[in-house]
């Protein structure tokens, strides 16, 4: 079977700013998301959980704006039966849990936030880091048990010890920074060409990494090709004794082949924020093969759950849907050209998702031309297979114009505003 074709899932949006945009918030986002939208005039429903594919189908029905966290999943199915769609906003880092090429056909911007929460995660770890080289865990479930454990044994200080950062994006960037303060020697390795930052050392391989390090720190992002990134052969490769961490991605650790070496005494200690599987909502029962282990730290996915982090993403990422449903601004989108067209002066505006490929631009302005239409603006970016422009006219467009301009060879999704629409 060939690919799908853009062509396939070509549709269109026109005048929407005389209909109220409803918007699902789910997973407990922040207040100030639906404060922003409610400030807009857009209707909010807030859910407290997550929701299953099916249930999920059945409640995006009408709604022209998603947000989620990490535990909803956009797939396939459920993109194609919500035909309201107009953009997913994950109120986190990874947009994994979102089928993203097929949001892309179906004209859906997908919008994250890259960078708020970084400071709260790179506390976490930092915190992670000096209690595991106290054994605290431990020794605090000793005193709660009524033991008294006065013993020094397998409790070092970091300072001088040398820190494995694994992906060396924005909170690896971080932690390496505030690592070095508390005078660790950092490490890192990254398949992308990354700037090291102070006195941080690139590692040629990630087997070179784990024999130096006595901290492993995981930073890697939810593509498919990380996971099981770590499993049996990874742990056996770091030096005994050694603390791992991950604040990452669930699916990139082989949980089991980690309880092995904690309980090998190979590795002295762990940090687990996130799991292969995890409760869907608050209060469900937790699962896993780590629990139990004597100086593991086992946390509920809230690496960004501060409240400073989770404020500003719900500004940041309810502010960039806002944008993008009202104006047609994609600065930032996951999986749409970067487009930040100016203020609107015209009657109309319109913005179509194309095909990366000569000639679309063309097609629109000829189309235009031959409406009698002028072009007071427009705005053009592409990114790999697509194009997407934005475009202002002195006059509001007729249906008949819009449908030509649907068609337009190449085209994926035509959506359009107009200040008098009745």
């Amino acid at each position: 079977m060939g690919q799908p074709d853009d062509r396939d899932h070509r549709t269109t949006r026109a005048r929407r700013e005389k209909t109220r945009v409803k918007v699902l918030l789910l997973e407990n986002v922040h207040a100030v998301a639906r404060e922003t939208f409610a400030r807009h005039g857009f209707d909010v429903e807030v859910r407290a959980g997550s929701l299953a594919e099916p249930e999920l189908i059945e409640a995006l029905q009408g709604v022209d704006i998603v947000g989620i966290r990490s535990n909803t999943k956009i797939t396939q199915a459920v993109l194609d039966a919500a035909p309201d769609l107009r953009a997913i906003g994950c109120f986190c880092i990874g947009t994994n849990q979102v089928d993203l090429a097929h949001a892309t056909l179906r004209g859906v911007g997908v919008f994250n936030a890259p960078f708020s929460n970084t400071r709260s995660v790179v506390e976490l770890v930092l915190g992670e880091i000096l209690a595991l080289a106290r054994r605290l865990p431990e020794k605090t479930q000793r005193m709660h048990d009524g033991v008294w454990d006065k013993s020094a044994k397998g409790a070092y200080e970091t300072r001088g010890r040398t820190l494995g950062i694994v992906g060396y994006g924005n909170i690896g960037t971080q932690l390496s920074n505030v690592a070095e303060a508390i005078g660790m020697r950092v490490a890192f390795f990254d398949t992308a060409d990354r700037l090291a930052h102070g006195n941080a050392r690139r590692m040629g391989s990630l087997e070179e990494l784990l024999e130096e390090s006595d901290v492993v720190s995981l930073h890697v992002d939810g593509r498919p090709g990380n996971a099981g990134l770590f499993g049996a052969e990874q742990f056996a490769r770091m030096r005994p004794g050694s603390v791992f961490i991950n604040a990452s991605r669930g699916m990139v650790v082989d949980d089991l082949a980690l309880r092995e070496h904690i309980l090998s005494g190979h590795l002295s200690g762990a940090a687990i924020d996130v799991f292969p599987v995890e409760p869907k909502a608050q209060g469900d029962l937790f699962e896993s093969p780590l629990r139990g282990l004597d100086n593991v730290i086992l946390t509920p996915h809230v690496g960004g759950s501060t409240e400073e982090a989770q404020e500003e993403i719900g500004t940041f990422v309810s502010t960039k849907l806002t944008a993008y449903v009202l104006t047609g601004a994609t600065s930032l989108s996951v999986n749409f050209p970067d487009v930040a067209p100016a203020p609107r002066e015209g009657a109309f505006r319109m913005a179509l998702l194309h095909r990366n490929v000569p000639g679309v631009l063309a097609a629109i302005n000829n189309t235009l031309a031959a409406a009698g239409v002028n072009i007071v603006g427009q705005s053009l970016a592409t990114r790999g297979e697509h194009g997407y422009v934005v475009t202002d006219t002195d006059k509001p467009v007729s249906d008949e114009t819009l449908a030509s301009l649907r068609h337009v060879a190449d085209a994926v999704h035509l959506e359009a505003w107009s200040d008098d629409a009745e």
